[in-house]
């Protein structure tokens, strides 16, 4: 073993022991190890910051936007409400999202179908008030496997299809994988359904100030215009989609008022005054495609100019305490809509242009960025500190949706590589107005982007030191002396343990010359070895690093580094004892 051998193996083991001890942030881990394998000379001066330039990078980010974009449109949250509107079991909504994105994996990329229900794991999360990473991580493990079942569902089985075609001059077909990878995927969402417990419940440990605000009685007022599906429809209908986060205190119909009782019907230009938290009144008023604001929408000549919704406090030399926002004629002289008010200790009835502020009321204005920091030190408010607010914001129905679908389809016929069309959709995010440019970089979670370019370079010192070389040799020594399901299992184990310090299409390309070698020396297919080496490559369950479906939900799960081996760790060797078996199976050795 060379120097430079020995080093670079010391920088990864190094890395690893501070990643799973947990006293510091996985990207302050990653940029340290990227310093000291430059300082020490594995990593070249020149491919220090290589990473940054990674498609994976660029994959991982964009999806991360793709996946935001979905989010804002409500069409997830809609879903919801349609298929399963009174699922609420925290194990039966585990069950339905690792299905789901299982078999979506098996036949798009699968990052693109981890992207598409991320935001039905966090509705689910809402509703059954536990912690998005009880879901996250299991659908994430559930992407990988359904990746394993077809020809397109990851990366490495392509690559894998690749090299078998130039070994023995005939490549996998599109459902040659299916067998094996069908009872992997089968065995996996059992074991995740049963045994998803075992992921600790966390939370993000970068929560902002603006998301520990919590203002759970905002009062706001909305209209049954002629567009509203919920004309006619019962109390009880109109607040569902609210899942018991809002409630309906008055409805004003002309000039007189109607008590909310569960059955009353709903007719057009019916006034309802709501009280609840921003969320669940979002839910309400999209989902009945009500009108906030009457006759009070804002002009889209304003071009990239953003529509932003903001929270305030009234302060104590504000000219706005006893006035009301109709007296003020708020939005004909200012250009501002007020959504929604919020004040501790009193439930308000009146309509919202009505009420007068009052010392401490926390009220919600919708308005032109450019306008709104100016009319709050003109009205003497403190804003809060800024946070999303959906409330009032502009929704773009099935554009975001669309969006996706043509990524993962062009993806699918092998139109664009995967970092283009992602890259490509998230610009569409942003040109589409789907997702706000405030809310962008928001969206695009910095220090996983970090960890992941710092790690990129250190990870491939292993192959230009020449240590995997070293480990495929060592590999050989150890097959020649084992029974065939050993050395099958070596492959795999083998596999999985390389992915998480290269990429998985890389994985394959050292490994799979080292598995024909293998089947070659001891007289058997293939096949059943290249397989493998597949499957080990497409199966990291241990860490958030090997395959960027983990890493993309590492930021919204809140999980740390070694959180991932409590989950992944067991599946692991489940997915040994159960692919040995059925590699033998399914592709016979002799």
């Amino acid at each position: 073993m060379t120097t430079q051998q020995i080093l670079s193996f010391t920088v990864i083991a190094l890395m690893m022991a501070a990643f799973i001890s947990g006293r510091f942030r996985y990207d302050v881990v990653a940029m340290c190890s990227l310093l000291v394998a430059v300082l020490v000379g594995v990593v070249p001066y020149k491919d220090a910051f290589r990473g940054f330039s990674d498609e994976i990078v660029i994959i991982v980010g964009s999806a991360l936007v793709v996946s935001a974009g979905v989010a804002r449109s409500g069409l997830m949250e809609a879903a919801v409400q349609r298929f399963v509107p009174s699922l609420s079991s925290v194990r039966a909504q585990l069950a339905i999202l690792v299905i789901v994105v299982t078999i979506l994996a098996a036949f798009v990329k699968n990052i693109g179908a981890l992207a598409i229900m991320i935001p039905i794991a966090f509705q689910f999360a809402r509703r059954s008030n536990v912690s998005p990473s009880v879901f996250l991580m299991p659908m994430s493990f559930g992407a990988l496997l359904g990746g394993l079942m077809t020809q397109i569902g990851t990366s490495p089985n392509i690559v894998v299809s690749r090299i078998r075609a130039e070994m023995v001059g005939e490549s996998f077909t599109m459902f040659d994988f299916t067998p094996v990878g069908a009872t992997l995927a089968a065995v996996g969402i059992v074991y995740l359904v049963l045994f998803y417990w075992l992921v600790p419940t966390r939370t993000r440990e970068d929560v902002s100030a603006e998301e520990a605000i919590e203002i759970l009685n905002y009062v706001s007022e909305a209209t049954v215009s002629k567009e509203s599906t919920v004309i006619g429809k019962s109390m009880t209908d109109v607040v569902k989609p609210a899942e018991g986060g809002a409630i309906v205190t008055s409805i004003i119909r002309g000039e007189r008022r109607v008590t909310p009782l569960p059955d009353t019907k709903l007719a057009q230009e019916d006034v309802l005054i709501l009280q609840g938290d921003p969320k669940a009144l979002h839910a309400i008023v999209t989902s009945g495609k009500l009108q906030l604001s009457r006759d009070r929408s804002h002009s889209e000549s304003g071009g990239l100019a953003e529509i932003d919704s903001i929270e305030a406090v009234v302060g104590d030399t504000s000219p706005l305490i006893g006035v009301s926002a109709r007296e003020l004629a708020l939005f004909d002289r200012y250009d501002v809509n007020l959504l929604a008010i919020s004040r501790q200790g009193e439930r308000i009835k009146d309509r919202l242009g009505e009420v007068r502020f009052q010392l401490g009321d926390v009220i919600v204005l919708q308005g032109r960025d450019s306008v709104l920091p100016n009319l709050l030190r003109e009205f003497g408010c403190l804003p809060l500190a800024k946070r999303t607010i959906l409330l009032g914001s502009v929704r773009r129905g099935l554009v975001p949706l669309l969006i996706l679908l043509a990524a993962i389809g062009v993806t699918a016929f092998s139109l664009l590589p995967v970092s283009i069309a992602f890259f490509a959709a998230a610009v569409a995010m942003v040109l589409f107005k789907a997702i706000p440019l405030r809310d962008l970089y928001t969206a695009i979670d910095g220090p996983i982007l970090v960890m992941l370019a710092a790690l990129i370079p250190v990870s491939d010192a292993l192959r230009t030191t020449g240590g995997t070389d070293l480990i495929g040799h060592f590999l050989t020594q150890i097959a020649h002396q084992l029974p065939p399901f050993a050395a099958l299992a070596l492959i795999l184990i083998a596999a999985m343990a390389v992915t998480p310090f290269l990429n998985n299409a890389a994985t394959v390309l050292v490994m799979a010359p080292i598995a024909t070698s293998f089947a070659t020396g001891l007289g058997f297919r293939p096949e059943a070895f290249l397989m493998a080496v597949a499957i080990g490559a497409g199966c990291d369950f241990l860490t958030p690093i090997g395959h960027q479906c983990n890493t993309l939900v590492m930021g919204p799960g809140g999980y740390k580094f070694n959180d991932y081996p409590k989950l992944g760790l067991p599946l692991s060797l489940i997915i040994v004892l159960t692919a040995v078996p059925a590699l033998m199976l399914f592709w016979p050795l002799k």
